[in-house]
């Protein structure tokens, strides 16, 4: 299965983890290191599925999804959310503003790529 994904993070160190666990089974890759950037790769249209941390500067992670989903263009890209935030309210917050899932840091490999599978499948 091949699939172009979005990787973003703020921290180069994430991304080159989640990179080489992606780029492993075959997807291809973008990465961005901001909401903004994120934003502009997705209204592209060359987007199957977002990986999108919460805890970055200028623009968080929920406010990212809320754009993404709000905009006609980009709403049906699938957002996974990655993030070291473990409370029950963050992942409902994630979820209200529109992510389709949501995984905890550190990620473990094969929940990863079978979250990233599904909703790539449900696309």
């Amino acid at each position: 299965m091949t699939a172009r994904v979005l990787i973003v993070d703020d921290i180069p160190t994430n991304v080159r983890l989640l990179e080489a666990r992606l780029t492993a089974e075959y997807f291809e890759v973008r990465t961005a290191s901001s909401g903004r950037e994120a934003l502009a790769i997705c209204a592209e249209g060359q987007t199957d599925i977002v990986l999108l941390d919460v805890m970055m500067p200028e623009m968080d992670g929920f406010e990212v999804c809320e754009r993404l989903k709000a905009d006609a263009n980009t709403a049906h890209i699938p957002v996974l959310m990655i993030t070291a935030l473990d409370q029950p309210s963050d992942r409902v917050k994630g979820l209200q503003v529109g992510a389709d899932d949501f995984l905890t840091k550190p990620v473990d490999d094969v929940q990863l790529m079978a979250r990233v599978k599904s909703l790539v499948r449900l696309k």
